[in-house]
């Protein structure tokens, strides 16, 4: 079981809520980077999933500062977002991101995701 926190709008929260706690984790919704980065640093979660398009700081900002800090630098971060072109992941990337699933997305494929990204950071070999 893992701690998973995700940052974007209460609608896509309630699915990604109830497809990754099928599967035995916790996951708590935010719904803005600020957050999202208070959560981080005090509940140091083993994931967080982060929207692009969020109010205030938006998720490639928190994203940044989540990279800058002592709590959010080492946590493995999916970016779950409705931008598709390639220079959006490649923004991503570059700021600091694990991996990139766009919206709409199959929750088969984001449990594969988020289930290799958990393998990953915990030093458990990775199958694809």
């Amino acid at each position: 079981m893992a701690r998973i926190l995700l940052a974007d709008d209460p609608f896509i929260g309630d699915i990604v809520r109830a497809t990754l706690s099928s599967h035995g984790h916790l996951v708590g919704v935010v719904t803005s980077g600020e957050d999202a980065l208070r959560v981080v640093e005090i509940k140091r979660p083993d994931l967080v999933i982060l929207d692009c398009a969020m109010p205030g700081i938006g998720g490639i900002d928190a994203l940044r500062r989540l990279r800058a800090s002592a709590a959010g630098f080492g946590t493995p971060v999916l970016m779950l977002t409705a931008r598709s072109g390639p220079r959006d992941e490649e923004i991503a990337v570059r700021a600091g991101a694990n991996d990139y699933l766009r919206k709409p997305f199959d929750p088969t494929e984001l449990i594969v995701v988020v289930e290799r990204l958990l393998r990953k950071s915990a030093g458990r070999p990775v199958r694809a």
